[in-house]
């Protein structure tokens, strides 16, 4: 929608406030950074006779505040932020108004306090929010790092001024160590003499030499030199000078920027490495360093330094700096003692801080819809105001015209009919504003708040490790949570643990899958065919040359010793156990068979074809392997398992123990070179020398170690392995089938002449400038030829507790479930995998390239994938989805209208030709990083994306930055208009999380940003299932409720107030004492609609819980709209035009009083109001589901008050003050007409209503009134194992859920199921002849191949468990059997699931909804009402 044709309501409620108080930060420009010397002339202006840097040469500063408010900008952007509610503008209004005499009812001051009570609440309760805010921004920018200090070093680049917050001033205290005494060698000449050795000596320290000083992260600048020490967190962009390792070299942990928690290597800028010290650092030669402007993108970073002299002129040639020479903020550094660095990049401009927004001002969309019905009843009093000037100006002229007494001496300019009907405008609106209500925005807080109580203090939703209980950080947003359509989130710490365990191996075609255990996923026993039990026959020639290693230096070695000087293994990862393959090893040290060389061989690959690191805990002593992928380290850890160990490696030397070594006495092998592993080569290998002892004549053979993906090892391989080849791909389809990642493990001999020939090449392509990587892939790929397969291994990847069963439950909710994570392609295939994101049979499209206009275009690839797989939803007719020089302005009438978007039923045949029936899943597509960044970029390639995605099962984004998942989350809500949820645990989901209508926080291993920033913070990504079936659901229908009632109760009053200007001339005269009005919204009808917002459910949890698709009620805003709203203003209306006139003229007949007088008008008034009362409360609680204590309590609280207050008030006598109704209670409890009024005008009132419930809940019940029945007539039913009710066992049957093995049809579907492993033998045939396995189709290439699992490729993927069914198979057999109907061709609801889906079964139309059982269910109520009557 363009700006020009947005409505003024539009674009007054999508107004950023933000924008007001938060200065746009300036625009990124290239930067020049000078160490040890001044800056330029040219870096300063002269202005008023002072010379300051120039500001776009002022660096920004290290503070980074996440808050919204100062102390300053508090008051002004809270209170517009509160005057965004039409109401709350409104009663401004008309407390403004009521200080004129004129219009003035009662004081000004106690017309204005509810308005100031409301603003002031809301008021403290944002305060409250953001000073957690600034208590996080406070912790993190008052962390601790070490800063260059003393003589002779001064930083003279130009920096900004930090932001003042509410703590502004204050000092966090922190212990400082103490001078230290240690003296400090001077020299002649005055410099201090201190060494590397003593460096960490000299922090703190009071001395004029150079030293480390203790300082506060904001106030770090760019050009310092910085000092971390291990597992301290960096704060800012650092360029590497030097580290304690020996080849500065730094191992970083990037979790916080891409959600891996394995670690990363970087080393130091060459030229500055011997800045080892305080004293080097502050001694060092001048430099300068020129750098890009601060980007967004994780990925890149362009920079050099030089070397400069004393005039300034280049004394070297530039070095680059990337962003392997440089560590980012919120990365930490592990295994490394220390790292010295200079700054590069501060506060705002570090690539995390781009990649986060700043903290948005979220409502909920409940509160957005609100609007709007404020807008009606603000236009229903206008016109009743003006209804009432007109007329009351007419009858005022006609009074005039006749003379009449009650008007003399009226005719002046402020007293005559023109100007009086003028202020009775103004005077309607005082009479009639409870029409809006004002206190209904402060009990929606109230609510709220003890909502998001219901969430901290639920007992399902707190995990005990952690200590961790569910926390609502945004209160204001509960309802939003039973809204959501779409589900964006992060993967690595959110749905995985990131823990990788050795499962299973297959070595020379015999397989091992470990022993069976606590740990393992086993359970059942396995029934293996003989060829996997036993050794499988490979030719001679190929046996015979697997020289790896001799058995032992004589031929025949020994088990390690246990007591041995080796470390043990770090006893609290998992181990690989397996007895056969223990016995096996034992034998081939005793005899040297032809197998016990292949399991040398697999298990020496597996120990050193890595580049984990192996470090000894100070604690226990034991080993453990850090690696640049949990699978790596998984992998390292089952070769020390079975007695390969890593000892790890000095300098290139790598040392391994092996059973087949004496004593304790290692093999060496020198690592010649990495070839390292990347998405394209899908492979990774290390070629080593054996350092054989000196003096046993044996060559020092050179080895290339390899492992990767199946497909790629395999067609490397040398022939004659065909038989070896072909069991091991058998075993590989096993692996996968359980959802286990596979790699193969290969390796070969390289004669020394080809290997030092193929060296110098490789030397070559590595420093080549041009097309580097082309040329080092074209020398690895020759090289990695020839192979020699050894076997393969299988590996899970553990996913968090009931994240499979999580995810299969949102989808049958009917939430589209989108997944953008930092990781690799083939990682984020894999995961989809083993969550049920992706299943077994699903169809994957894979896009990724460039720009438009290129080879390989994003765009091009996207064009072809509709015109492919999706021809008959018109796609393609949509102006949005063509470029702007070839949009089509004539489209064909079946086309569409933009955002009228429809789903395809199958669309099968049109894909998959004749062959369209052997693949029946859905459609999944994955696209990587880059080509998502030129699909957001152009407008056009973005609405294409968005159309096919919502035709997809699941859309997976892998390689993605942060940005980009805050830019995803834009997409879908921007042009869908539904909610959107984000989830996360890392600084990486930051702005992805403030970027979502609700963002959740998951408080794991990966800090507290997440959290900080999120809407709702949960500990575990299963509790998100209850967080919105459960609470969202009850919170929406709730509030809805309430809102709706609120309206109602308000408008009931309102009206009666409105039918008496028929009778007063229309002169907007109260009928009933204002006093009784005063209290309305306070004691006589506040309680019911609280009780409804805080007690009221329409289903218990259990039922929610296990009927996931009932969130759709919430989803499709069935409980809360104009529609419903209309009925109850229709109610109120009714309902008051009952009260008012039954009583009038039940009155007006003849005088109820004994003495004969006329009934007074608050005589009869007061009736109306008890009347009132008695309805509203009444009404209240029959609408309210769930009865309980405190519910009666609400409903009778405002009746008895009532009852009580009109005894009390109509006794109070003149000599206290004077009242009105005065006398009431001896004229009201005794007349005839009071009870009559009241007992024939309350149940006439309520019966429309009361009819209407009973009539839809006996002949046309809903899931909700069907539920409430069974759960009354059986309070132990079972609902999640129930087929009938649309649990556990009908999700299955129809294929929306995953097959997991249930022992017991009783267990919760909150309960985590670990399902068994099938055997091999009962596997295999499965493989090959079942027909249902998906395809992928990588769009860039144009290949599709079927899936048979995954591979090394998927380097974090896998868990055992039978894949989630799609239902695609079931709309693609109603598209064969119902061929022809239109309406069973498309669908036009784009966001419809499996689970609500369409399906055929012999023929008839079936319904995925729970309504599909509503005429059984009432055919089985019905037989058990009779017999139980016949059975009393």
């Amino acid at each position: 929608m363009t700006t020009s044709k947005r409505s003024l309501l539009q674009r007054f409620r999508d107004f950023d406030i933000a924008k007001v108080f938060t200065p746009a930060p300036p625009p990124p420009v290239p930067r020049t950074v000078y160490i040890h010397r001044p800056l330029p002339d040219s870096y300063f202006v002269t202005k008023r006779g002072q010379t300051k840097v120039r500001k776009d040469a002022r660096y920004a500063t290290n503070q980074v505040v996440t808050s919204k408010y100062t102390i300053i900008t508090f008051l002004p952007r809270n209170l517009l932020e509160q005057f965004r509610r039409i109401a709350n503008i409104f009663f401004a209004f008309i407390c403004i108004l009521q200080f004129f005499p004129r219009f003035s009812t009662i004081s000004p001051g106690l017309v204005i306090l509810p308005l100031l009570i409301v603003l002031l609440i809301s008021a403290v309760k944002d305060g409250y929010e953001d000073v957690k805010r600034h208590q996080g921004d406070r912790k993190v920018n008052h962390s601790r790092t070490l800063v260059l200090e003393g003589e002779g070093y001064q930083n003279h680049n130009g920096f900004g001024s930090k932001s003042k917050t509410f703590t502004a001033g204050i000092r966090i205290p922190y212990r400082k160590k103490k001078a230290s005494k240690k003296s400090v060698d001077v020299s002649s000449d005055g410099t201090a003499a201190e060494t590397q050795q003593n460096d960490d000596d000299l922090v703190d320290i009071e001395t004029p030499n150079p030293h480390w000083r203790t300082t506060a992260w904001e106030d770090v600048r760019v050009g310092d030199f910085v000092k971390i020490r291990c597992d301290e967190p960096f704060p800012c962009d650092i360029i590497i000078c030097a580290t304690s390792e020996p080849e500065d070299v730094a191992y970083v942990e990037t979790k916080n920027l891409d959600g891996e928690t394995n670690l990363k290597s970087r080393h130091n800028v060459a030229s500055l490495g011997h800045l080892r010290s305080a004293e080097a650092c502050a001694r060092a030669s001048a430099y300068r360093i020129e750098a890009d402007k601060p980007e967004t993108n994780m990925y890149r970073l362009n920079a050099k330094i030089t070397e400069l002299n004393e005039k300034g002129e280049e004394a070297s040639r530039p070095e680059a700096v990337n962003l392997d020479t440089m560590v980012l903020r919120g990365t930490v550094l592990r295994n490394t003692e220390w790292l010295i660095g200079i700054v590069l990049f501060t506060g705002r401009d570090t690539k995390i801080v781009l990649n986060s927004g700043g903290t948005p001002s979220k409502r909920s969309k409940v509160e957005r819809q609100m609007n709007p019905m404020v807008f009606i009843n603000l236009s229903l009093l206008a016109i009743v105001g003006i209804l009432c000037s007109i007329a009351d100006a007419q009858l005022e002229q006609q009074s005039l015209d006749r003379s009449g007494y009650w008007v003399y001496g009226e005719p002046k300019p402020d007293d005559n009919p023109s100007f009086n009907g003028f202020t009775t405008f103004f005077n309607a609106l005082i009479t009639f504003q409870n029409v809006v209500p004002i206190s209904l925005y402060i009990s929606i807080e109230f609510v709220r708040t003890c909502q998001a109580l219901f969430i901290y203090f639920d007992g399902d939703m707190y995990y005990e490790p952690a200590d961790q209980a569910a926390l609502s950080r945004s209160w204001n947003l509960s309802d939003d949570l039973g809204q959501i359509k779409f589900l964006v989130s992060d993967k690595t710490g959110t749905l995985t643990q990131n823990s990788m365990v050795f499962r299973m191996c297959s070595v020379g075609g015999k397989i091992y899958e470990g022993d069976a255990d606590d740990s393992t996923m086993d359970a059942q026993l396995r029934e293996k065919p003989a060829d996997a039990l036993a050794e499988t026959t490979v030719g001679g020639a190929d046996v015979e040359e697997i020289p790896l290693t001799s058995m032992s230096s004589n031929g025949h070695g020994a088990p390690t010793d246990p007591n041995s000087n080796y470390p043990p293994l770090n006893p609290n990862v998992p181990h690989f156990k397996d007895a056969q393959l223990t016995e096996d090893i034992q034998n081939s040290i005793s005899s040297g068979s032809i197998h016990g060389r292949f399991l040398n061989g697999f298990l020496t690959t597996l120990a050193l074809c890595h580049t984990a690191i192996a470090s000894v805990d100070e604690d226990d002593g034991s080993i453990s392997y850090k690696a640049q992928s949990p699978d790596e380290s998984a992998l390292v850890q089952a070769a020390a398992d079975v007695g390969f160990m890593f000892l790890g490696k000095d300098k290139d030397i790598l040392r391994l123990k092996t059973p087949f070594m004496e004593g304790d006495s290692v093999e060496e092998y020198e690592l010649l070179h990495v070839l390292d592993f990347t998405s394209a080569r899908k492979r990774m290998s290390v070629i080593v020398r054996k350092l054989e002892p000196e003096g046993d004549g044996k060559d020092r053979k050179v080895f290339l170690m390899a492992k990767g993906a199946d497909s790629v090892i395999i067609d490397r391989l040398k022939s004659g392995q065909d038989a070896l080849t072909k069991t091991t791909e058998e075993h590989l389809e096993y692996f996968a089938s359980s959802g286990l990642r596979t790699l193969c493990l290969a390796y070969k001999i390289i004669p020394e002449e080809e290997y030092e020939e193929w060296s110098h090449r490789y030397h070559e392509a590595t420093i080549a400038l041009d097309n580097r990587e082309d040329e080092i892939e074209k020398v690895s790929d020759e090289m990695e030829r020839g192979l020699k397969l050894l076997g393969a291994t299988a590996i899970e990847d553990k996913l968090q507790d009931g994240v499979p069963e999580t995810i299969a439950d949102l989808k049958r909710a009917g939430i589209k479930i989108w997944v953008a994570t930092g990781d690799k392609l083939e990682t984020a295939i894999s995961i989809g995998y083993s969550t049920n994101l992706i299943a077994a049979d699903s169809n994957i499209i894979v896009v990724r390239g460039g720009e438009y206009g290129k080879e390989s275009a994003v765009y091009t690839q996207l064009r072809d994938t509709a015109e492919k797989f999706f021809p008959n939803d018109g796609i393609m007719e949509l102006d949005e989805v063509h470029p702007p020089e070839i949009a089509t302005t004539e489209k064909p009438s079946t086309s569409p209208k933009p955002g009228n978007l429809r789903r395809a039923a199958s669309g099968l045949s049109d894909i998959l030709g004749d062959d369209n029936g052997r693949k029946p899943g859905g459609f999944i597509l994955v696209i990587d990083g880059a080509a998502l960044g030129h699909a957001l970029d152009e407008e056009f390639t973005k609405q294409l994306l968005l159309q096919i995605g919502l035709r997809c099962e699941a859309v997976v984004c892998c390689r993605v930055s942060p940005l980009q998942k805050a830019q995803l989350v834009h997409m879908i809500k921007d042009n869908l208009g539904v909610l959107t949820l984000a989830i996360g645990d890392g600084a990486n989901d930051v702005s992805m999380i403030q970027a979502a209508d609700i963002g959740v926080g998951i408080s794991g291993e990966e800090g507290l940003q997440a959290v900080n920033s999120s809407d709702y913070a949960i500990a575990q990504f299963r509790y998100i299932k209850r967080l919105l079936l459960v609470h969202g659901h009850w919170s929406y229908a709730r509030n809805a409720n309430m809102i709706g009632n609120f309206f109602y109760k308000n408008l009931v009053m309102v009206a009666v107030l409105f039918w008496f200007q028929i009778y007063c001339a229309w002169s907007t005269t109260y009928v009933i004492d204002y006093t009784y009005l005063l209290f309305w919204n306070v004691f006589w009808s506040l309680a019911p609609v609280i009780a409804i917002g805080v007690f009221d459910r329409h289903v218990d949890d259990d039922i929610l819980m296990a009927i996931p698709e009932l969130y759709k009620y919430g989803r499709e805003g069935t409980h809360f709209g104009l529609k419903i709203f209309a009925w109850y203003m229709f109610d109120a209306i009714a309902q008051s035009a009952i009260v008012f006139f039954f009583i009038t003229y039940s009155y007006a007949l003849t005088t109820a009083r004994a003495d004969g007088y006329e009934i007074a008008m608050y005589e009869y008034s007061a009736t109306m109001v008890l009347a009132t009362v008695i309805i509203v409360n009444l009404f209240n609680g029959l609408n309210t589901a769930a009865w309980t204590g405190w519910v009666f309590f609400a409903v009778s609280l405002g009746i008895v008050l009532v009852w009580v207050f009109t005894a009390v008030y109509s006794t109070i006598r003149p000599g206290w003050f004077v009242t009105a109704s005065y006398g009431n209670y001896y004229l009201l409890f005794t007349s005839v007409d009071f009870w009559f009024g009241l007992i024939f005008t309350v149940p006439l009132a309520l019966l429309p209503r009361y009819l209407y419930k009973a009539i839809r809940f006996i002949f046309y019940p809903n899931d909700f009134d069907i539920l409430r029945w069974i759960k009354k007539r059986n309070p132990h039913a079972n609902f999640a194992a129930d087929p009938a009710l649309g649990g556990k066992l009908k999700a299955r049957a129809e294929g929306t859920q995953s097959h997991f093995e249930v022992e017991d049809d009783d267990r919760s579907m909150t309960s985590s199921v670990q399902p068994p492993r099938r055997s091999f033998q009962s596997s295999r045939p499965n493989l090959r002849d079942d027909w249902r396995h998906g395809s992928r189709t990588d769009m860039s290439t144009g290949q599709s191949v079927a899936n048979r699992g995954f591979n090394f490729s998927a380097e974090e993927g896998g868990i055992a468990i039978r894949r989630t069914q799609t239902n695609l198979s079931e709309r693609y057999l109603q598209r064969i059997n119902g061929q022809g109907q239109a309406g069973n061709r498309l669908r036009n609801n784009p966001y419809m699931t499996a689970a609500s889906a369409p399906a055929r079964e012999g023929g008839n139309s079936r319904r995925h909804s729970l309504s599909v059982t509503a005429s059984i269910l009432r055919r089985s109520m019905r037989r058990q009402k009779e017999d139980d009557s016949q059975n009393p």
